[in-house]
């Protein structure tokens, strides 16, 4: 799954345009346990973003990854600001000191990104949250790297593993946000924030630049 500043920046944009799409849909999804607001701060945010579109740096994919981190933290409302926000910098940092864009340096991006989300909101994975897709997401493209799987094969398997891990958060019990206040009774109900994960994965994939998509 080889990328560059050109593909990276389609994939940010796509991923701007699904969240602006959805708005409705993930505000229904987190309105079941939540306060059903995660639809629009995302909206707004990435309508933001793609305001500023023009002026965010195309020097490298590490400079580009940080502006949208900026925006990010600074425009999308409430909790989600700083939990994508620290995601895309995460990323950017790993992108720096990579050398190639390839598959297993994505997979090092996404596990940054992680990592830096887990410290920043102190959610765990289980907690029901999209650290529940992202973490799968990472560990299927290592897997289907280590298999020498196309970029065809890689999206499909993402599309299916991220899907399956949305689905998956139905059981389990929110324990950060407000849901968390509503004990088990968030149980029962998908993560929006798990699944807006898989709906951006599905889009991503459908949309991959075609140059992209040899072995």
């Amino acid at each position: 799954m080889p990328a560059d500043i050109d593909v990276v920046a389609h994939v940010v944009k796509t991923i701007a345009q699904t969240a602006i799409a959805n708005e409705d849909y993930f505000c229904d999804l987190d309105s079941v346990v939540g306060d059903g607001d995660f639809g629009y701060s995302l909206a707004r945010g990435f309508e933001r973003l793609l305001d500023q579109w023009d002026g965010l740096s195309r020097a490298d994919v590490a400079s580009f990854l940080k502006d949208v981190a900026m925006v990010a933290s600074s425009r999308i409302g409430g909790s989600s600001g700083p939990i994508w926000g620290t995601g895309f910098l995460r990323a950017s940092l790993v992108a720096r000191k990579a050398e190639t864009l390839d598959t297993l340096t994505i997979v090092a991006m996404l596990r940054s990104g992680i990592e830096g989300i887990m410290a920043r909101g102190g959610a765990q994975l289980g907690d029901k949250t999209l650290l529940d897709a992202l973490a799968p997401l990472a560990d299927a493209l290592e897997q289907g790297a280590a298999a020498g799987e196309s970029t065809p094969e890689l999206l499909a398997r993402a599309v299916a593993v991220t899907t399956a891990a949305a689905e998956a958060t139905k059981d389990m019990q929110a324990m950060r946000g407000r849901a968390a206040y509503t004990g088990e009774r968030s149980i029962g109900s998908v993560d929006a924030g798990a699944t807006a994960i898989a709906v951006i994965m599905r889009a991503i994939a459908a949309d991959w630049p075609s140059e992209n998509q040899a072995e």
